[in-house]
């Protein structure tokens, strides 16, 4: 047995055979097997056309009903099912993606791969439910990562944007100014002041009942 038909058995569950079914789109095989990819929570017929995957994120199903069972939404591209996934749900793969995936480069065409749709139809599917759009979801996220470590922590401005997905610090400065009004600097500053506040009260308090 080769390196990759080891890799393939062993940690994903999918055989030489399967795997080039699904990176060459076989339709013959449709119907024989599914496929999911734990990454995105999504599951496929092997003719998908979607961004092929990572075989080690990859599991293979007998049939649509157990990946169901295991949790997994049909693809809105092939439909697995033979139904179209419901708007609602599509737009939860895709915001449940975004929130394991904020640190990383995410672009609107990036989404539409992983989420198996197009750029156009996954903007405005996103916009219709969530009245955001994916880009104002995406920062948004990172903005409230980067409010809970400028509360919490002592890392740079420079450390905090590279932890939430920003490592242009001045783009960070200025989309965090745009969202709150304030500065990082300014933010924590704020906060740090209040903290000092509210542990004064309580030194008081307790210096009165002593």
């Amino acid at each position: 047995m080769t390196d990759i038909q080891t890799q393939f058995n062993h940690e994903s569950q999918i055989s030489t055979e399967q795997w080039q079914a699904i990176i060459n789109n076989d339709a013959s095989y449709d119907g024989q097997f599914f496929y999911a990819v734990r990454t995105t929570g999504i599951f496929c017929r092997p003719s998908c056309k979607s961004k092929e995957p990572k075989p080690q994120n990859v599991t293979i199903f007998a049939d649509a009903r157990q990946a169901i069972t295991a949790k997994y939404r049909p693809c809105k591209r092939c439909k697995p099912t033979g139904e179209r996934l419901p708007d609602s749900e599509w737009v939860s793969v895709m915001t449940e993606y975004i929130d394991h995936h904020y640190t990383e480069p995410l672009t609107l065409h990036q989404l539409a791969e992983i989420c198996h749709g197009s750029p156009y139809h996954l903007h405005r599917t996103f916009k219709k439910i969530m009245h955001i759009t994916p880009v104002d979801y995406i920062q948004q996220h990172r903005i409230h990562q980067a409010c809970q470590e400028l509360k919490e922590t002592h890392r740079s401005i420079t450390a905090i944007g590279l932890n939430i997905g920003i490592p242009n610090t001045s783009y960070f400065v200025t989309l965090f100014k745009k969202k709150m009004g304030i500065t990082p600097a300014q933010y924590r500053k704020q906060h740090q002041m209040i903290h000092q506040q509210k542990d004064s009260i309580k030194e008081g308090i307790s210096s009165e009942q002593s």
